[in-house]
């Protein structure tokens, strides 16, 4: 959808506006608005597939607007059906709270806490858990009928393989959170995936029916890559913010490894980058498609909002040498941290030759093969093809650090002991 304010042009442009309420660009015409967005606390860490509510929050905070990130203590004890073919696992509530305090940290990298339009943080814990069963079914129940929830395409999806009550009843929840989120902090938007449209409208249908509010929804697209793979699964498993995780390195290497067909909107989607700027780079991959131009913008921007410039800056460094063939004199110390933890890695008290080295980091089955691969010129270290055995080995990197390379691809690292 284009036309409106700013805010939504914007949004269009990204590809981030899936739909909204009729009225929605009238109300962020009349000033501040305060919109929420759910996070569920089953793991203690977000991962690349919530950066998209994550960027609309941010968005919606850049034009503004208060954003409000509401951590689902309560429902996430229950677990949403939307877009799940089965029952999922309950949480414990000590499990359920430990993940909530995992997620304040990440979205601050995001959200602005201070400020006119400071975001805020809320938990649905704290209205759901004192909530009775009789007052829950008696107060907010009666406004829904069975054929109203059935119709809802988050039960429709699982119709055939089954649905309790208890994630049946997980509508009413949400939209219980969106009352009390009216009443407490003024808030009149729900944000969410596209799936979400059916909990998002049910919070619209109560406030309107228990309090006589008005209120709206906006929902982004969900989406896949260009190769119709799930976005975010790689085959070692989810992509995390959290570096204890997924190290800031490979967090940087699944942006870099982007299709060029993916590329440019995923700079639309997950970058502040302007309108001019990803178009020049969407340019400049077209013409020249193997410096990966868009790419390389995608990962230092990304890393450096969830990781910080300087795990950017090393994480880049890192995949320059190993994937293009940098000088390895220009990496520092905390750069041969990162690499010890990717590649082969061994301590040794001196490196007095070659050979040893190649069979410490296991590169190699045996002397002999090692000594076979450095005659044939197929060994380096520290960048530097070796003519034979004999070569010396020189003076290790940052005083402690021997790069071995077989081959083209192979690399270990040898650090000598202090």
């Amino acid at each position: 959808m284009t036309g409106g304010p700013p805010l939504l042009e914007d949004l269009a442009w990204r590809g981030l506006l899936h739909q909204h309420t009729d009225g929605l660009d009238a109300a962020f015409a009349k000033g501040m608005v305060s919109a929420y967005c759910g996070f569920d606390p089953t793991a203690s860490s977000l991962h690349v597939g919530s950066l998209i509510p994550v960027m609309g929050l941010m968005h919606l905070q850049r034009a503004g607007h208060r954003p409000i990130a509401l951590v689902g203590g309560g429902t996430g004890m229950i677990g949403d059906p939307s877009g799940k073919t089965a029952e999922r696992q309950l949480n414990t509530v000590d499990v359920v709270e430990e993940n909530a305090r995992g997620l304040r940290t990440q979205l601050e990298h995001f959200l602005d806490f201070s400020g006119p339009a400071a975001a805020l943080m809320r938990n649905n814990a704290d209205w759901l858990l004192p909530l009775g069963a009789i007052e829950f079914v008696r107060d907010i129940g009666k406004h829904f009928t069975v054929n109203y929830m059935m119709a809802k395409e988050s039960v429709q999806m699982r119709i055939d393989t089954g649905i309790s009550y208890t994630e049946f009843s997980y509508m009413l929840l949400q939209a219980y959170d969106y009352r009390e989120l009216f009443l407490r902090d003024g808030v009149t938007l729900q944000v969410g995936g596209s799936d979400q449209w059916g909990n998002i409208t049910a919070g619209l249908e109560l406030i309107r029916r228990t309090v006589g509010g008005e209120a709206h929804a906006l929902t982004f697209p969900l989406f896949s890559n260009a190769d119709g793979t799930k976005f975010g699964k790689t085959e070692s498993g989810n992509i995390w913010l959290d570096p204890a995780k997924t190290s800031p390195y490979r967090f940087y290497q699944f942006w870099v490894n982007t299709d060029d067909r993916d590329a440019g909107r995923y700079l639309r989607y997950f970058t502040l980058l302007t309108r001019a700027e990803i178009e020049a780079l969407e340019g400049e991959t077209a013409q020249r498609p193997g410096e990966r131009a868009a790419q390389q913008a995608l990962a230092r921007e990304v890393t450096t909002r969830v990781h910080g410039a300087e795990a950017a800056r090393v994480a880049e460094d890192v995949s320059t040498l190993l994937f293009a063939k940098s000088d390895p004199e220009s990496l520092s110390a905390s750069a041969f941290d990162v690499l010890s933890r990717e590649v082969p890695f061994v301590e040794m008290a001196a490196l007095e030759s070659v050979v040893d080295g190649l069979v410490a980091l296991e590169l190699v089955a045996s002397k002999g093969a090692a000594r076979r691969l450095v005659e044939q010129g197929g060994a380096s270290v520290n960048g530097r093809r070796l003519a034979g055995v004999g070569d010396p080995v020189g003076e290790p990197l940052a005083g402690r650090y021997y790069l071995l390379k077989k081959g083209a691809r192979d690399f270990g690292l040898i650090v000598i002991a202090r």
